[in-house]
């Protein structure tokens, strides 16, 4: 799985693509949140740091994870690699392991960031567990989506459902709360773990019904890992 690993971390590198995808364009948007919240003082911080994680969840990780998987399906990577000793949970765990620590990475150091130029989270710990919540959510989406996607290019198609739904839904519940249409925002992919991001930074929320939140999130990836286990190829579609 480690020589899996290594060796996706390297094509990562190698690929302006994926680069400008994964750092790029989830670091310009957190700098813009950062400067509206800045520019806004008023702008509920809870929010923008619950739409910070979901932007760089997914595009940094999702739609990297889309991309690679049809790259290497593609290109016969995974039908090779499936002829040697690792098992298939081996191989796509070292697949989607250098560009997850990458995604993770950029996570801390964003919420870092937004904790020095404003103010720290009300429960660093609960934050955590919903940002590795959200993760485990997006590589089962992941999964799910290469499942019907073609090539790396028609990834930029098959990948904007869920990556606009998800962030447009964040931003939602993050900006308007559930005080209304509570259950209908946390059952929507990645409603709940806005929320717990948001009562996670901001306080003001018992624990035991913050944690009740991570039940939607890990629904979706029982939901997101039984679609992959259906539809998701390791050979290109003949």
């Amino acid at each position: 799985m480690l020589a899996i690993a290594h060796s996706e971390l390297i094509q990562i590198f190698r690929n302006r693509l994926v680069l400008v995808t994964m750092l790029v364009m989830p670091a310009a948007s957190s700098a813009f949140y950062m400067y509206l919240h800045d520019r806004i003082p008023a702008l509920d911080l809870g929010a923008v740091a619950a739409v910070l994680v979901f932007l760089v969840v997914t595009m940094g990780l999702y739609t990297t994870a889309v991309t690679t998987l049809a790259s290497r399906r593609q290109n016969l990577f995974l039908k090779r690699l499936r002829s040697t000793a690792a098992d298939d949970t081996r191989i796509l765990s070292g697949l989607m392991l250098p560009v997850t620590a990458i995604t993770l990475l950029q996570v801390g150091v964003v919420l870092t960031v937004l904790s020095v130029v404003a103010d720290p989270p009300s429960d660093l710990l609960l934050v955590a567990a919903a940002v590795l919540a959200t993760v485990v959510m997006m590589l089962g989406l992941a999964l799910a989506t290469a499942g019907v996607t073609n090539s790396p290019e028609h990834a930029q198609v098959t990948t904007l459902p869920i990556l606009i739904g998800v962030l447009a839904v964040s931003g939602w519940v993050g900006f308007t709360g559930t005080e209304e249409l509570a259950v209908l925002k946390r059952l929507l992919p990645g409603g709940a773990a806005s929320e717990l991001v948001v009562n996670a930074w901001n306080g003001g929320v018992p624990v035991a019904d913050s944690l009740l939140l991570l039940a939607p999130t890990l629904a979706w990836v029982v939901v997101a890992v039984t679609l992959a286990a259906r539809v998701f190829r390791w050979e290109p579609r003949r």
